[in-house]
């Protein structure tokens, strides 16, 4: 959505789509506007609760069945397992997607890893395509005012031209873009708790035949799935600039962290995004 910053400042529902890096700051900042009157949708959370909730459950069974006590109380429906996913605790979420490598690690064999991560994209699509009902609802339904969606990192994988349209329909999409320090910092975060990852098939293919050939792997069971994380990462942050960058220049606008930093309020948020409208203008 192109807007002049008068347009903006007078649109009486604001809807935002951020886009960015995990950790960039999105979902704090969608936090403290939650709190203050705007609706927080979230894509993980829609992800998590909605496209994927069954398939999480089954992987949580499936543990749970490793263990004779709970697979008996699980037989006999003595138990019941119940996803607990806030917006604030997605882990359920994460520990679906898993990584990849030695099972004994607890990583995934590539079959089982690549039908995860198409189920996931699937689910993220779908949860972007839900934005303009959830719109409504928000206004509808909630009384809220403005709605923020807090997309998660790897939207601008998608490659599905449609989702990007229906965000850019009916929201003003925001880039978050780390500065050079908190690129660095990301990715020391990255190494330090490396956390699943969704890559588009062909990137991982691609970085898993480069990854194998200077291990003189074999096996993908030969695979660290913390230390193929920590490979990972820088590569998959810097594929993913140039696909977050050619959204924005298409359909949105474009903020820093740094910026990102000094916003306190939702008024201060109102008005870097009409700095960030100006610019682009000029």
């Amino acid at each position: 959505m192109k807007l002049t910053a008068e347009d903006f400042r007078n649109w009486e529902h604001k809807s935002i789509t951020l886009l960015g890096m995990s950790g960039v700051g999105k979902t704090r900042l969608a936090m403290m506007l939650r709190h203050n009157g705007w609706f927080h949708y979230s894509g993980d959370y829609r992800i998590g609760t909605r496209y994927l909730d069954e398939p999480i459950l089954d992987n949580i069974k499936s543990k749970a069945m490793e263990i004779p006590f709970l697979r008996d109380l699980l037989r006999t429906d003595s138990i019941y397992i119940l996803n607990n996913i806030t917006v604030d605790n997605l882990a359920p979420v994460s520990s679906f997607l898993g990584k990849l490598g030695n099972p004994e690690k607890g990583g995934q064999a590539l079959r089982e890893f690549k039908r995860r991560q198409a189920l996931h994209h699937q689910a993220e699509i779908a949860a972007m395509r839900d934005v303009p009902e959830f719109i409504r609802k928000a206004q509808q339904i909630y009384g809220y005012k403005h709605f923020i969606n807090d997309a998660g990192g790897s939207v601008c994988e998608l490659d599905d031209p449609a989702t990007t349209k229906v965000l850019a329909d009916h929201t003003l999409i925001l880039y978050i873009k780390a500065t050079d320090k908190d690129e660095k910092e990301l990715i020391r975060r990255a190494e330090r708790e490396p956390k699943p990852l969704y890559y588009r098939e062909a990137f991982l293919d691609q970085q898993l035949a480069e990854y194998m050939a200077q291990g003189q792997l074999a096996y993908i069971a030969q695979i660290d799935p913390d230390q193929f994380v920590r490979w990972m990462f820088p590569r998959l942050f810097y594929s993913r600039i140039p696909r977050y960058e050619a959204i924005a220049g298409q359909y949105g606008y474009s903020i820093t962290t740094d910026e990102l930093w000094q916003v306190k309020s939702p008024a201060d948020f109102i008005t870097l995004v009409e700095q960030a409208i100006k610019r682009k203008g000029s």
